[in-house]
C-alpha cells in the first residue's frame, strides 16, 4: 500500500527521525513529508487559567521537581501494577501529579497521601509545559511522545502494546531522553514499588549525572521541535511543498 501511495505525511519532525525518513525517501518514488510535531501546539500561547486548581498546585511546586503520570485513556494496567506504582511513588518522596480515571482514583490518592494529586482529566499539553514538571511517566502513545518532546520533558516509559514498546525504545535507546521503567517485564509482569521509587529519583535527582544528561538531550530535541514548526523550520518548508505540490496536481 506505501509504494502505492502519492506521497506520505509523517506527523513527526525531520530532526527527530532523519535517518528513517532519508531511508524512505531513497526506497519510496513518492514524496516523504514530515510536518510535525502534530501537537495542538498553538493553544500554549492562551491563558492557562482553565487548568483551575491543578495550575494553583503546579505553581506551588519548584521547577523540576513533578512527575506528571499518564497511562493513557484506553489500554489500562492492572490493579496490582496500578498499586506498585502508587506505592512506589510515595516510596520516592518525588511530588507527582497522576492522571486516574474511574473508582481508583480515590483509593489511589488514599495510598499516596499527600505527595501528590490525582485528577481524571488535565490539559496535558499545559500541563507538561509548566516549569514545575521535571518528568513524564507514560505509556509512550505516540501522541504522548510527541507531547513530551515538544515540551523537554524527561520520559519514564511504561509500554502496553500496539507501537508503544517502539515508541519507547526510541525515547530511551535512540534519542536517550528516558528510562525503561517495565525492563524485561511482559505484558503480564509487574513491576514492583522499589525498581518504580528508585527510577522515579533517578529520573528527577537533578544532581546525577544521568539525570543531567538525559534533560540536555530533552531540552535540545524541544528546541529541534520548536525550531521545525517556526517559519523557515523543516516542517514548515515541507508542510508549503506539500500544498504547493497539490495545487500543481504533482507528487500528492
Amino acid at each position: 500500500m506505501v509504494r502505492r501511495a502519492q506521497c506520505i505525511l509523517f506527523t513527526s519532525f525531520y530532526e527527530l527521525e532523519s535517518q528513517i525518513i532519508d531511508a524512505l525517501r531513497e526506497q519510496l518514488h513518492c514524496p516523504v513529508y514530515t510536518i510535525g510535531p502534530s501537537i495542538p501546539f498553538m493553544h500554549l500561547r492562551d491563558n492557562n487559567n482553565n487548568i483551575d486548581h491543578i495550575q494553583g498546585w503546579l505553581n506551588s511546586q519548584p521547577k523540576k521537581t513533578v512527575l506528571y503520570v499518564s497511562l493513557g485513556s484506553f489500554l489500562s494496567v492492572s490493579v496490582a501494577q496500578m498499586d506498585e506504582i502508587a506505592t512506589g511513588l510515595r516510596l520516592s518522596g518525588v511530588r507527582f501529579m497522576w492522571v486516574a480515571r474511574g473508582d481508583s482514583s480515590s483509593r489511589l490518592q488514599e495510598m499516596v497521601g499527600d505527595m501528590g494529586i490525582i485528577v481524571p482529566w488535565c490539559d496535558q499539553l499545559k500541563v507538561l509545559n509548566h516549569d514545575s514538571i521535571g518528568g513524564f511517566l507514560t505509556h509512550c502513545g505516540w501522541n504522548s511522545t510527541l507531547e513530551g518532546v515538544f515540551c523537554g520533558v524527561p520520559m519514564l516509559t511504561f509500554p502496553i502494546f500496539w507501537d508503544q514498546p517502539v515508541a519507547s525504545r526510541l525515547v530511551v535507546d535512540e534519542w536517550k531522553i528516558g528510562l525503561n521503567l517495565r525492563g524485561d517485564a511482559g505484558r503480564e509482569g509487574v513491576v514492583g514499588r522499589e525498581e518504580i521509587a528508585l527510577l522515579v529519583k533517578k529520573l528527577i535527582d537533578s544532581d546525577g549525572d544521568d539525570s543531567r544528561d538525559i534533560r540536555r538531550r530533552a531540552a535540545g530535541l524541544r528546541g529541534s521541535a520548536r525550531r521545525a514548526i517556526s517559519a523557515g523550520g523543516s516542517s514548515s518548508e515541507n508542510l508549503d511543498s506539500f500544498v504547493r505540490d497539490l495545487m500543481k496536481g504533482s507528487g500528492c
